[in-house]
C-alpha cells in the first residue's frame, strides 16, 4: 500500500484523533472535570466585550495604573508638574551618573529641554537624519550606541499594560531609545491613554503613505532569558529605563 493511498491516510487520521482524545481525556481526570466537550464552545463575540470600548479612566486613574505597572516591570517613573521640573531631574541625574554623552530627538516638545542641558559638560547629539547621507546616519546610530542617555518625547503611554508607544522617522530615530545605556521617556499627562486600543486605532486608520516608518512599544528595561532561562537586563537595549509624566 502506498503511503499516498487514501485509506492509508485516513487510517493516520484516525489514529491521531484517539491519541489526541486519549491525551485530553487524561489531563480532563487528573484535573477533576468531565470529558472534553465533543465540540468547540460557541463564542458570542468575537474580541474585545462592548463594554470594554466604554472603559475610560479618569487621568489620575491613568497615571497611577500607568506606573503602578511600569514599575512592575522594572522601569521608574517621576510625576513632575512641569518640563522644568524633568530639566531639574535630568541635569541632576546626568550629575549623579557622571553622564558623558547624551543623545535627544530633535521634537519641538524637547527644544527648552536641549536648551537647559546645553549649559551641561555632557557631550549632546540632536538626532535629525532628514537628507542625510549614508555615513551621516551611520554616525547617528554610532552616537546612539556609545550614549549615556537617550530621551523621546512618546506619542502615547497606555495604563492598562504600563507600555510606551514610541513612532519613528528622520527626526525621531528609533536607535536614541532602543541603544543608550539609559532611556528617558517625556510623558505629557494628556497623551496617557487607559487602553491599547486607542492608540491603535488611528494609526489603523492612517493612509499609507504618511504612516510612521515604525511604531515601537516599549514596557521597562531590555530584558532576555534566552540562555539557560537566566534573566538578563540590559542585554539588547537600555538595562534603566525612566518614565517621566509631566502634568
Amino acid at each position: 500500500m502506498a503511503k499516498s493511498d487514501a485509506a492509508f491516510l485516513q487510517k493516520l487520521k484516525e489514529e491521531a484523533l484517539k491519541d489526541q482524545e486519549a491525551f485530553l481525556s487524561n489531563i480532563a481526570t487528573r484535573l477533576g472535570r468531565a470529558k472534553p466537550l465533543e465540540a468547540a464552545p460557541v463564542h458570542n463575540m468575537k474580541g474585545a466585550p462592548e463594554f470594554w470600548e466604554e472603559v475610560d479612566l479618569p487621568l489620575e486613574q491613568r497615571i497611577k495604573l500607568f506606573m503602578t505597572n511600569w514599575q512592575k516591570a522594572g522601569g521608574h517613573t517621576k510625576r513632575l508638574a512641569s518640563m522644568a521640573e524633568a530639566q531639574d531631574f535630568i541635569a541632576n541625574f546626568i550629575a549623579e551618573t557622571r553622564a558623558k554623552h547624551l543623545i535627544i530627538q530633535d521634537q519641538p516638545e524637547l527644544e527648552s529641554l536641549r536648551a537647559a542641558l546645553a549649559e551641561t559638560e555632557t557631550d549632546i547629539t540632536v538626532w535629525n537624519s532628514d537628507g542625510a547621507s549614508r555615513a551621516a546616519k551611520d554616525e547617528l546610530v554610532a552616537k546612539a550606541a556609545g550614549a549615556d542617555i537617550g530621551i523621546v518625547a512618546v506619542e502615547h503611554a497606555v495604563a492598562y499594560t504600563g507600555s510606551l508607544v514610541i513612532t519613528s522617522d528622520a527626526t525621531r530615530g528609533r536607535s536614541v531609545s532602543l541603544l543608550p545605556t539609559t532611556f528617558i521617556a517625556i510623558i505629557p499627562a494628556d497623551r496617557l491613554k487607559s487602553k491599547m486600543g486607542e492608540v491603535l486605532r488611528p494609526f489603523d486608520e492612517l493612509a499609507a503613505k504618511v504612516r510612521p516608518a515604525g511604531i515601537h512599544f516599549i514596557s521597562g528595561p531590555s530584558r532576555s532569558a534566552d540562555i539557560e532561562n537566566d534573566l538578563t537586563i540590559g542585554v539588547h537595549g537600555p538595562g534603566i529605563v525612566y518614565a517621566l509624566i509631566i502634568e
